[in-house]
């Protein structure tokens, strides 16, 4: 799945959370980022992960790759 890239603003309207939620998660998580300028714009399906991972009470996988397969294998 491609990258979708969302500033934490944007994430943080998605997920109904704060933007200060999103930047936590994005720094304790290590999740995907890329600068433009000096925008930052977080993969919004990695942070989707994040969420959904600790809504339910699961841990969170520790890489962005481990996510993507997590994500791969709920889709599968």
């Amino acid at each position: 799945m491609a990258a979708e890239p969302l500033t934490a603003s944007q994430v943080a309207n998605r997920l109904r959370v704060p933007v200060s939620r999103v930047y936590v998660w994005a720094h304790r998580y290590q999740a995907r980022k890329a600068r433009r300028g000096r925008t930052v714009y977080y993969d919004w399906h990695d942070l989707k992960t994040i969420e959904r991972c600790i809504r339910l009470g699961q841990p969170v996988p520790e890489t962005p790759q481990e996510r993507d397969q997590l994500r791969a294998h709920a889709a599968a």
